[in-house]
């Protein structure tokens, strides 16, 4: 193995990607980089500072794109209390508070596994 000079996809400019760091790469997995490091270093800092370039991610408490979640105003279909949920409610089904969802049969974790509840009402 050698060291190879490669072409970034993003600036066109000329890198070395060193011996060394192919077998990183390799014991890692990691296909050959396409960027080269100031790219992939300006790429992972817009990632993390929430920029709309390659930022966001529906997974987990943040929002996604930098923005923030909208909510929607609800009636608990249980107990009649007023809540707010992170979806559009479609009006076929019924929602829940996150009280009144955690008492549902199946829903005794509290936690959200297996792609919803066994009630078919939503969660919050």
């Amino acid at each position: 193995m050698s060291d190879q000079n490669l072409t970034c996809t993003d600036c066109g400019k000329q890198f070395t990607f060193t011996e060394s760091e192919q077998e990183f790469y390799q014991s890692k997995g990691f296909s050959t980089p396409g960027r080269c490091p100031d790219c992939r270093a300006a790429r992972k800092a817009a990632r993390n500072s929430g920029s709309s370039y390659g930022s966001g991610s529906s997974y987990g408490g943040g929002s996604s794109y930098g923005g923030e979640r909208q909510m929607y105003a609800v009636v608990c279909a249980q107990c009649g209390k007023n809540t707010e949920v992170p979806f559009s409610p479609r009006g076929d089904r019924p929602v829940y508070c996150s009280d009144c969802f955690r008492s549902q049969p199946g829903n005794s974790s509290g936690g959200r596994s297996g792609g919803g509840n066994r009630s078919g009402g939503s969660r919050y």
